[in-house]
């Protein structure tokens, strides 16, 4: 669309001043445009259940980070004690990095808050 714009002004032989406006109005709105990232439909799954309270034990909090390479989505249990789960983007756990009894996990990934780079908050219970 922008391309046939600009094709058009250039064969209606405006002035040079007119396409550098329209060239500029395109690369500015490029830049406007953000892109969304999205979010595995099983965490967002795991946020609504936690949301209307029908998990057992609901979360307080979902963040997403880069952990050996790939996305993953630690969440946080609001209660009692709960092992913390790290899922990969298919929901699958790939380990428990905090929580549970001990409040250390289960020790499959003892790196994981010093490797695991954080990407960003995607839900929180109580802001």
């Amino acid at each position: 669309m922008v391309v046939n714009l600009v094709k058009a002004i250039v064969m209606k032989r405006h002035g040079g001043f007119k396409i550098f406006i329209v060239l500029g109005l395109c690369f500015l709105s490029q830049l406007s445009c953000k892109k969304t990232e999205t979010i595995p439909e099983c965490i967002e799954q795991k946020i609504e259940a936690s949301k209307n309270h029908t998990m057992q034990f609901p979360l307080e909090q979902v963040d997403e980070y880069e952990y050996n390479g790939n996305r993953v989505y630690f969440c946080i249990s609001g209660c009692c004690d709960i092992p913390n789960p790290l899922f990969d983007a298919n929901c699958n756990v790939i380990c428990y990095p905090s929580g549970g009894i001990s409040g250390g996990g289960d020790g499959r990934c003892t790196d994981f808050f010093e490797n695991a780079r954080h990407i960003r908050l995607i839900w929180k219970a109580h802001p």
